[in-house]
């Protein structure tokens, strides 16, 4: 098989693998007292800066954008705002695995057990 080709079928896999994970999570964020939810609103703001400095500012900012991306992400465990819905083993076993794949798929080619 073509590099082209099992680097596709890695990164169709490790998306599977997110989109199995993504399913079993809720983001809810309020909006009725700032400072009641400033970690919320300090985690909205952090993520928004840290994904345009990396998109438009890449050479200026350096890795501060994905420090500000870190910070957001730690203030949403923070702020409370995450709820993990239940999830049976086996698909806990499928996102992994396909996310496992996919990565090395994606990062080398093949498969090493």
């Amino acid at each position: 098989m073509s590099k082209l080709l099992i680097k596709a079928i890695g990164l169709i896999l490790l998306f599977t693998g997110i989109y199995f994970l993504a399913q079993n999570v809720i983001f809810v964020s309020g909006y009725y007292s700032f400072s009641r939810r400033l970690p919320a609103t300090a985690s909205v703001l952090a993520m928004m800066g840290g994904a345009l400095s990396l998109i438009f500012f890449r050479r200026e900012t350096g890795n501060f954008g994905w420090v500000l991306l870190g910070i957001g992400f730690v203030l949403v465990f923070l702020s409370g705002g995450i709820f993990f819905k239940s999830i049976s083993l086996w698909n806990l076993f499928l996102a992994i695995a396909a996310l496992a794949v996919g990565f090395k798929l994606f990062n080398r080619g093949r498969i090493d057990f």
